[in-house]
């Protein structure tokens, strides 16, 4: 999948990157495994692949994902339980892995989540991020709901909130494989 081009709009972003004490290898690994998010993500609980191989390019991954009424409370999103299906865009070992997040009718969407993998002298620097140019159907529905204040608002707030949880993935993260490293297990 190609970067957007210049010029393009991005409506949420955020990104993270942490030092993990492990090689490459073991790192994408344990990222690219995406039943066990639910070790490390705030809101996805786990899933499992649906179609394709999995963590190849194709592989479709159905998430169970959970969200708090805490959550921003003001906004009007999806609180409990809801699914979500991505799809694998990028798997490049030791060095990238991309998914988006597809809608109901099976299309890719301009929501996009990347982790990407470099080797460092101490182990693996992890960097995860997540981008949204057009919004989801999703978002189209919570904007429908809100005007223009409250639209901005909302994106601010909840670039706020991506931020907070992509740099706590990646902490529980590193703790989950460094603690499998050091026999410690590593749930998070």
């Amino acid at each position: 999948m190609t970067p957007p081009a210049a010029g393009t709009s991005t409506l949420l972003r955020a990104e993270a990157r942490i030092l993990v004490r492990a090689e490459p290898g073991t790192v994408y690994d344990t990222v690219s495994d995406l039943p066990r998010s639910g070790e490390w993500s705030r809101e996805c609980t786990g899933g499992r692949w649906v179609s394709g191989t999995p963590r190849t390019v194709g592989a479709v991954f159905r998430g169970e994902n959970y969200r708090g009424a805490d959550v921003v409370p003001w906004a009007p999103v999806v609180r409990g339980p809801w699914t979500t299906e991505s799809e694998v865009v990028d798997a490049e070992p030791w060095r990238l892995f991309r998914w988006v997040v597809r809608d109901s009718a099976g299309r890719r969407q301009d929501s996009t989540w990347t982790y990407e993998l470099e080797a460092a002298p101490a182990g693996c620097l992890l960097v995860h991020r997540y981008r949204l140019g057009r919004p989801t159907e999703g978002f189209t529905k919570i904007f429908g709901q809100l005007g223009e204040a409250g639209r901005a608002r909302f994106t601010a707030a909840w670039n706020e909130k991506l931020a907070d949880d992509v740099a706590a993935s990646l902490s529980r993260i590193k703790r989950v494989i460094e603690d499998a490293a050091a026999g410690r297990g590593g749930a998070a």
